[in-house]
């Protein structure tokens, strides 16, 4: 885990969606859904709930965000 990866991370639960995470992150979506993915790997938890056109924080997503924005 690295800052770039949490900067991605709270971009992605401010909009909710990878793909808009990602036009303004200025990277590829399947790019960052690699690194949200290896983040909840590291993390052994589930952070987002994925729904068809969106993401939704698990409560441990809530939580690791509080933390996050502490951090950057």
């Amino acid at each position: 885990m690295n800052l770039t990866t949490l900067e991605y991370f709270v971009q992605v639960a401010t909009e909710g969606s990878l793909t808009k995470a990602a036009d303004k992150l200025f990277i590829s979506q399947p790019t960052l859904s690699r690194h949200m993915k290896n983040l909840e790997a590291e993390l052994n938890t589930q952070l987002f709930v994925r729904q068809s056109h969106s993401l939704k924080l698990t409560e441990n997503g809530i939580t690791f965000l509080k933390a996050t924005t502490k951090v950057i």
